[in-house]
């Protein structure tokens, strides 16, 4: 039987990688380097932290929990990075070994925080010129271990 926390991981996982592919498509020339103010990140400082938390709850869940902080790439180069980070911790969730963490700790600390990046990238995107376009998120088409770039067609728009 699976287990329900492991699932429900997976799913957010799978939301991550849908929110995630929406903000990465279609980024403007220019919006890796893009801030909202001189004391902070840049999206593509955003962007490589989020690749660096997935990263993270990899090497926690297999019980090495080393961080390692990774200098921003180019925006497409960044953007693969996070998606296969992303593929990664799906997979060590998908495998049937044991994790060398709690789950809900995974989802509190790196999950939760790699979720309001996204959050940070789609205001980034506004302030750049470049919004996003509104979507119902709850009609959106998430399946567990779908994680690639790609989130496919938009649902439903918000207008």
């Amino acid at each position: 039987m699976t287990d329900p926390t492991q699932t429900f991981l997976r799913h957010t996982l799978a939301t991550l990688a849908y929110r995630a592919g929406r903000v990465c498509e279609n980024a403007p020339p220019g919006f890796s380097d893009f801030r909202a103010t001189d004391s902070t990140r840049t999206a593509g400082a955003v962007l490589a932290h989020m690749g660096d938390l997935l990263d993270w709850a990899a090497n926690l869940a297999t019980g090495s929990p080393k961080w390692q902080t990774a200098a921003p790439l180019s925006w497409p180069q960044e953007t693969d990075r996070f998606f296969a980070m992303l593929a990664r911790l799906d997979g060590v969730l998908a495998s049937d070994a044991p994790l060398a963490c709690p789950m809900e700790r995974l989802f509190q600390g790196p999950i939760a925080d790699a979720l309001t990046h996204v959050g940070h990238l789609a205001m980034l995107r506004r302030a750049a010129g470049s919004p996003m376009l509104g979507e119902n998120y709850f009609k959106a088409d998430i399946a567990i271990g779908r994680v690639g770039k790609d989130p496919g067609a938009a649902t439903i728009p918000f207008r």
